[in-house]
């Protein structure tokens, strides 16, 4: 099955697989925005994949404003975990805001920390969970819905356009399969 999304040619998709192209940071923004019109978004959890410049929390950015978070959007990196509301955000019923934490696991190294920090907690409550570097937190973690790999394209060669991105969503559960419809 062949789709375009944005202007990016799907490579594949199905049921649990969504293969595409950002060819530039407008084609991210109309991505998350995109996902953030489907309600099952309100009570997932994403992992966030790629290495260090991929893009990762340039698409979290573009997400939490399409789910109407204001204000300053910073990075986890150092504090672990970066909590946002969405005010006025379309998922939600008037007035309710969606909760949402961003996670980067990225220096995530001992166990404990998940218990000492209330991450199980956190990650029991309702609302969004937005994880980078899910792998090293492996084993605590609940049930990832979908999992979002951006890495560079390596087809790329065209020096103005060196944030164009080969990304792959797979979903691994109903909520999951749910966000890919979403896209198609």
């Amino acid at each position: 099955m062949h789709t375009r999304l944005h202007g990016a040619p799907i490579v594949g998709s199905g049921a649990d697989t969504w293969l595409g192209r950002w060819a530039s940071e407008d084609d991210t923004l109309r991505f998350a925005q995109r996902l953030a019109t489907c309600r099952a978004l309100a009570h997932a959890t994403l992992a966030l994949q790629g290495d260090l410049g991929a893009g990762k929390t340039t698409f979290v950015r573009h997400l939490l404003r399409a789910l109407g978070v204001r204000g300053r959007i910073k990075s986890p990196t150092y504090a672990v975990v970066e909590p946002h509301n969405a005010i006025d955000c379309p998922l939600m019923p008037p007035g309710e805001p969606l909760s949402i934490w961003h996670f980067d696991f990225y220096r995530f190294t001992d166990p404990r920390e998940w218990e000492d920090a209330g991450f199980r907690e956190l990650f029991a409550s309702p609302g969004l969970k937005l994880v980078e570097w899910a792998e090293r937190a492996e084993g605590h973690l609940p049930a990832i819905d979908l999992t979002l790999s951006i890495e560079p394209d390596p087809m790329n060669t065209s020096p103005e356009h060196d944030d164009a991105r080969r990304v792959h969503a797979q979903a691994h559960t109903d909520i999951g399969r749910e966000l890919l419809a979403c896209l198609s």
